[in-house]
């Protein structure tokens, strides 16, 4: 019998891509699944009438990682997936590769895979790679993130051990998982492409924080972590070059140069880009 993997999918005002995301789950090769999808108050007139759809709705907005914790309490899933709103899988084997590791290799906790960032008209911008292997994985994961959320996949048991998300880090809840789930099992990071990003030109730390509380958020994560994984110093050197460099004009034009320095001081960002790869699919 096939474990069954419970997709956790939070929404918040998105109408407009949901069914597009929901879609995508549904056309998975890997076929025991329950879709769990958590309605963060929404008020944009977001509807689901799905009978195969686990619809949970908050009376107040949340935000992403109480949402989180709500959908996950839920599932009944030996397997958690997640996916955002606005995103969707572009792999229909994902899930099925992702089980077949896991239930091959018990030591290893959560696994991930690639990105391909696209635009509203799903034009693709840019698709990228992150580290594969735990030992290099976690030489890097106190200093940048280098899962995609929407592309994890991570045992149940293992979230409940590590007491799921912190909803005190809201925003960087992910990155935070990582690190506790890092402490008691391996990490893998697939070479294929596993989702279609859209790229809106803000994150949901931006929309929900001003840059002085992303700053603060992201050296409290450091501390909380400090005492497990190397690069604590790195990691608090770059939050505070990641908030300046929020807060110069002009960004996007300097953006070469600024990188140029960036690979300087940090070394090369934990990603291989791919520009114009293959047939742009």
């Amino acid at each position: 019998m096939e474990p069954l993997v419970s997709i956790v999918l939070p929404t918040h005002n998105r109408k407009e891509y949901l069914d597009r995301a929901i879609k995508s789950v549904f056309s998975q090769s890997y076929k025991n699944i329950e879709l769990i999808v958590v309605d963060d108050c929404s008020t944009d007139g977001t509807t689901i009438n799905d009978p195969r759809i686990i619809v949970v709705r908050n009376e107040t907005n949340l935000g992403l990682a109480k949402s989180l914790n709500k959908g996950i309490k839920l599932a009944k899933g030996k397997y958690i997936a997640r996916l955002d709103d606005d995103d969707f899988w572009c792999d229909d084997r994902k899930l099925e590769k992702q089980v077949n590791f896991l239930e091959n290799n018990p030591e290893y906790g959560l696994v991930g895979g690639g990105v391909i960032r696209v635009d509203k008209k799903e034009k693709e911008i840019v698709r990228y790679l992150l580290i594969e292997k735990d030992e290099e994985i976690r030489k890097v994961l106190l200093v940048d993130n280098v899962f995609a959320h929407t592309t994890v996949l991570f045992r149940k048991d293992i979230w409940e051990k590590v007491d799921g998300y912190d909803e005190n880090l809201d925003g960087l809840e992910d990155i935070d998982l990582w690190l506790k789930i890092g402490k008691i099992s391996k990490l893998y990071n697939f070479q294929e492409f596993f989702v279609r990003y859209l790229y809106q030109g803000n994150t949901y730390l931006d929309q929900r924080y001003g840059k002085w509380k992303q700053l603060k958020l992201n050296i409290k994560l450091r501390k909380k972590h400090k005492d497990d994984y190397v690069g604590y110093r790195k990691g608090l050197l770059l939050s505070w070059a990641s908030y300046f460099h929020s807060l110069i004009p002009f960004r996007k034009t300097l953006w070469p140069v600024l990188f140029g320095i960036r690979k300087l001081i940090f070394g090369h960002p934990p990603y291989k880009y791919f520009r114009n790869y293959g047939n742009n699919n």
